[in-house]
């Protein structure tokens, strides 16, 4: 089969061009940072149990499947190798430390404990390779009463308090709608090795970047939760209309019109009463504390009064005077707008036997240039030929 044609390397090299990064990692946080690395320029090599392999194969979203296994696989892996290895066999555990000591970057999140059993924690690979960056993921790090327990997007927004930032005060908790933590941390990760390697490039030392999904989750929150430190340190109360955050005032949120939704961010209240004809609000002129004590009955009193009239209505009043707000779309209708269009988020991969799928782009620009790859994800063991033939001509 021939090789796909690659959009990022058709006009200069990118940034970690040259770069091998050994991706060990399942899921979603470990392998988003690898992907990250791979949009960048780096050639990642994914190692995977030869049955099965990475576990995010079978974790199928919106009952979609590509080439056998998940979409989602397929958007998470792209323009990356497979290589199939079972590293409780001696044979296969060799040919991965040869890999090892002749890499640049290596991931993985397996649970604190199973790189030990393997010989393949940070230690022992450093002492393999004195110049690679190591980067592992763990759910809550290496020590403490969680040390063991599961890693998961939703339990960690549960655990990090996370999930009571949304929602109305009268609800329950409100998780993310999507897995939040574990792409942050993914790009945390990324930051530390690419930190790790401009290092490396000044003294040649390698170095063992750790993050967890409980970390990121707290560093997600650092605004209300440095609030919350330095303040009585009781849980801040959520507004009962229209909730959009614990510490904004009025009319800051998510409001309902005649025909839809709009957002409203941070604009003085009395002002915002004038533009939109609203004659209660344009009296509260004067202590602005008293937006954010009497949220509720001043969002209340905007929300009925927006839904007398369609969005559009509104933000033709609105945004002309500079207010900061915004349709709250659906995905069709985004995808229809000419903004969205204007970015050319979406990209087209394709597998080795010639089967495409849309899924988005790499959403960082060099010198101006828009980074796509056509290459799709590989098929479990596709690349262990080829790199099992590199490295016994390197022997």
């Amino acid at each position: 089969m021939n090789e796909i044609e690659d959009q990022t390397d058709t006009d200069g090299e990118l940034p970690l061009a040259g770069l091998t990064v050994l991706d060990f990692s399942q899921f979603l946080a470990g392998p988003s940072c690898a992907l990250r690395l791979a949009d960048l320029g780096a050639d990642v090599i994914k190692v995977e149990r030869p049955q099965g392999g990475d576990l995010c194969r079978g974790l199928v979203v919106a009952d979609q499947h590509f080439e056998g296994d998940s979409a989602l696989f397929h958007t998470i892996n792209r323009h990356k190798r497979s290589f199939a290895a079972d590293l409780k066999q001696p044979a296969d555990l060799a040919q991965v430390r040869r890999l090892v000591a002749a890499a640049d970057v290596m991931i993985h999140n397996f649970r604190p404990g199973v790189m030990e059993r393997i010989g393949l924690d940070a230690a022992s690979v450093r002492a393999l390779n004195p110049r690679i960056v190591y980067g592992e993921v763990t759910g809550y790090g290496q020590a403490g009463p969680w040390r063991d327990k599961p890693g998961q997007d939703l339990l960690v927004q549960s655990l990090s308090g996370l999930a009571w930032l949304s929602g109305d005060a009268d609800g329950g908790p409100v998780p993310a709608g999507l897995s939040l933590i574990d792409l942050m941390t993914g790009a945390h990760l990324a930051q530390g090795i690419l930190a790790a390697l401009l290092r490396r490039a000044r003294n040649g030392r390698g170095a063992h970047v750790e993050v967890s999904l409980m970390e990121s989750a707290l560093d997600l929150q650092f605004e209300p939760f440095t609030a919350f430190l330095n303040g009585d340190r009781r849980q801040p109360a959520r507004s009962a209309v229209q909730h959009a955050s614990v510490h904004a005032a009025a009319p800051y949120g998510i409001y309902p019109t005649a025909d839809g939704y709009m957002a409203i961010a941070m604009t003085p209240l009395d002002r915002l009463g004038t533009l939109v004809g609203c004659e209660a609000l344009a009296r509260q002129a004067g202590d602005a504390t008293t937006w954010f004590t009497r949220r509720d009955t001043y969002k209340a009193l905007l929300r009925d009064h927006l839904r007398t009239a369609s969005t559009a209505h509104w933000l033709a009043l609105l945004e002309p005077e500079g207010v900061w707000c915004a349709p709250v779309q659906t995905w069709p209708e985004l995808l229809s707008h000419p903004g969205f269009q204007a970015l050319d988020l979406v990209q087209e991969i394709e597998s080795r036997s010639g089967a495409t799928m849309q899924t988005t782009r790499c959403p960082i620009r060099i010198d101006g240039r828009i980074l796509k790859s056509r290459r799709g994800a590989p098929a479990l063991g596709a690349d262990t030929q080829a790199i099992g033939d590199m490295l016994s001509h390197a022997a």
